[in-house]
């Protein structure tokens, strides 16, 4: 079996083509395209299955992430999207939750709606939190605003009505009516999409499932049309947030769910790594061209939440908009190798704004004229201007020490290598406090993590990130540099449903708890038939969001499987208490416990439990010591380092740094006193040592 995955990032498009009987690799990188993502994406394919002498035909399967949904919601250009609501409630989306992430800025902006609110429509209903209808649908209500959605000249429709989440019968009749009154406009009804409490959050997640579909549609016809077009015949899986994949017909339905498709299979991957490892508790460190990208896994599984937030300010919560879809736990910021330095107020300032791949950093040679994080690295002599992703491109180190003179060192009155210096530390400060609130701040001790570094750039700053953090081991693992295309090969197809269902919970609850299981395995098998998978061959899990009633916030609890007897709500509190107790440290015996979101997650049986990569030097002799000067402040500046070719080591190896090693598609430093050594499942394992 051939199976090819490959991610799209927003500087550089990564591929692996893994062969399964030979177990044999092959990794690519090209630059991606922005303007039409599939564009470059199918061209460098076609480089991989012509380097390697491979049919297309031959293919067996094809992996893909993707980063078109996040990007549309990030820089806003997304599809012009109209709102149906009830009547009464217009400025829900304006509104939010009233609530400031930072209390004492004056200047705070919240985020800005994804619609204009001359875009929202009242209609006439009601329906209580409990289902019961309060007023009759006014289907003539729903008639009268046609022509304003007409007018409107919307892509999309959104609707979100109240309470729908306890009955959706208007929103579906609302969808019928536009659907027939509008042909060719999607209806997005907040019941199929996030049909849980919290009205913002809701609205907020219906909205935005509106705002990609169309971008969405397009581009996955255009990835379909161009693998045809290469006489391509595999099917195509698409990677979720949540960690799983689905056919393309279920992402163009629901796209918002892939809107953390690429982050998402790169934290399968670490998890995967950490357990080959014997690491069951790793911090996952995702630095590309465009952003960086943090998570965590937690006994060996990638960290799950059921709600998050995209495009964040200063990574504090409520400053972004929330999602109600299940995704991979993970903080993104605008920390890349194509991150634009500049100098305000006589400081230097990293990100967020990118060179990306077009024009890109200085060094490119493509006609960037603004420095970036990687001219400083460069300048720095971490990166070989000669082998940059295996030699595919030349790094002009002249045009990056220049772009750095005149537009950092010379307003700063500092020289070319301490101006690079100060890029290279400001971005690794950036993402030491966004790697905090990943730990830290969510209760996992740095001390007991290992940090698993990949991306281009990752490799090169996780060393300093783990050291800033007492990280006590960093983790390099095999085709680092394109890791996210690596998780998608250890991905499984998934589908995740859940409802909003209020109920107390105490040993006699087992048959309303089965009850509502056999409502979300109705909704799972209509989403699991469209994934050609046997229901026979289907894995369930359960999970519920439960609390002390009265509180505001829920914890996430872990259901047993299996059947729902008797004895199961029992089980559920005993669970319950557990966890209680373990975050909070006491349980409040008077407090009636209650459970709010229920969920069943779908997965295909897994047909192994881990992709297995070795990298060897094709079959080359060593090659002579290598040394170039690299800059390292604890040891004076630039001083002559080792640098190792990462294909001609052998397991077991020991390095003591200063150190660099390459690949073809990244760069690991080894700061000086730290250990590395290249362990019996292919990674580089780096023993970080805590002295200043």
């Amino acid at each position: 079996m051939l199976r090819v995955a490959f991610d799209i990032g927003g500087t550089f498009t990564d591929f692996v083509l893994y062969d399964e009987r030979a177990k044999r690799t092959r990794f690519w990188k090209v630059l991606s395209t922005p303007s039409e993502p599939s564009r470059g994406a199918l061209a460098g394919l076609k480089e991989l299955l012509a380097s390697e002498g491979v049919p297309p035909s031959e293919i067996t399967h094809v992996l893909h992430a993707t980063t078109v949904a996040a990007n549309a919601v990030i820089e806003r250009k997304g599809s012009r999207v109209a709102l149906v609501t009830t009547g009464g409630f217009r400025d829900i989306i304006v509104m939010g939750r009233q609530k400031r992430y930072d209390t004492y800025d004056v200047y705070l902006e919240m985020p800005k709606p994804l619609i204009e609110r001359a875009n929202v429509f009242e209609i006439s209903e009601r329906i209580d939190a409990q289902g019961e209808v309060v007023e009759a649908l006014s289907e003539e209500s729903v008639k009268a605003i046609v022509p304003g959605l007409k007018k409107s000249g919307c892509d999309a429709i959104a609707v979100c009505l109240l309470h729908s989440y306890a009955n959706p019968a208007h929103e579906r009749r609302v969808q019928e009516i536009l659907s027939a009154s509008l042909p060719g406009v999607p209806v997005t009804i907040s019941a199929d999409i996030s049909p849980k409490i919290r009205e913002y959050e809701r609205a907020s997640t219906t909205v935005a499932n509106a705002y990609v579909q169309p971008i969405v549609r397009t581009y996955i016809g255009q990835l379909e049309a161009r693998l045809s077009e290469l006489s391509i015949r595999a099917p195509l899986s698409i990677m979720q947030s949540s960690g799983g994949l689905v056919t393309p017909a279920l992402a163009r339905r629901y796209p918002i769910r892939i809107v953390e498709s690429g982050p998402a299979a790169g934290v399968l991957m670490c998890a995967d790594v950490g357990r080959q490892e014997g690491r069951d508790h790793v911090l996952t460190f995702d630095m590309g061209g465009t952003t960086a990208k943090l998570g965590a896994a937690d006994k060996g599984e990638p960290a799950v939440t059921s709600t998050f937030e995209i495009a964040r300010e200063r990574f504090r919560e409520g400053s972004g908009l929330p999602l109600n879809v299940p995704s991979v736990e993970l903080l993104e910021i605008g920390a890349g190798g194509g991150s634009i330095a500049t100098v305000e107020m006589g400081v230097i300032r990293v990100g967020p704004e990118s060179a990306g791949a077009d024009p890109g950093p200085v060094c490119y040679g493509l006609g960037g004229k603004r420095a970036t994080v990687t001219d400083a690295n460069l300048v720095l002599g971490f990166l070989d201007p000669e082998y940059f992703n295996g030699g595919k491109m030349r790094l002009d180190s002249e045009g990056a020490a220049k772009a750095i003179e005149e537009q950092l060192a010379n307003p700063l009155g500092i020289s070319v290598l301490e101006a690079a210096w100060g890029i290279h530390r400001v971005a690794n400060s950036n993402m030491e406090r966004a790697m905090r609130v990943v730990s830290v701040e969510r209760g996992r001790n740095p001390a007991d993590y290992a940090l698993v570094a990949f991306g281009g750039a990752g490799p090169l700053h996780g060393a300093r990130l783990a050291k800033a953090l007492n990280v006590p081991t960093l983790i390099i693992p095999a085709g680092a540099g394109v890791g996210s295309a690596v998780g998608l090969l250890a991905a499984r197809s998934k589908i995740d449903v859940a409802l909003t269902r209020f109920m107390e919970i105490n040993e006699n609850s087992s048959s309303q708890i089965a009850d509502i299981y056999t409502e979300l395995t109705s909704l799972a098998l209509d989403d699991i038939k469209r994934l050609d998978v046997e229901p026979s061959k289907i894995i369930w899990s359960r999970y519920a969001y439960m609390r002390y009633r009265g509180q505001g916030h829920e914890r996430k609890i872990d259901l047993p499987a299996g059947g729902i007897d008797k004895g199961y709500a029992a089980r559920v509190v005993e669970i319950f208490n557990g966890e209680y107790r373990k975050n909070y440290g006491y349980l409040d015996p008077t407090s009636v416990i209650e459970a709010v979101d229920w969920y069943l997650v779908g997965s295909a049986a897994a047909t192994q439990n881990s992709v297995s990569i070795s990298l060897r030097g094709d079959g080359a002799t060593a090659s002579a010591p290598k040394t170039r000067d690299v800059y390292f402040p604890e040891l004076g500046g630039a001083t002559p380092c080792q640098v190792v070719n990462r294909y001609e080591l052998k397991v077991g190896q020991k390095i003591v740094g200063p150190a660099i090693v390459e690949e073809k598609e990244s760069t690991t430093v080894v700061l000086p006193g730290d250990v590395v050594a290249l362990s019996p499942a292919g990674s580089l394992v780096v023993s970080i040592s805590q002295k200043a």
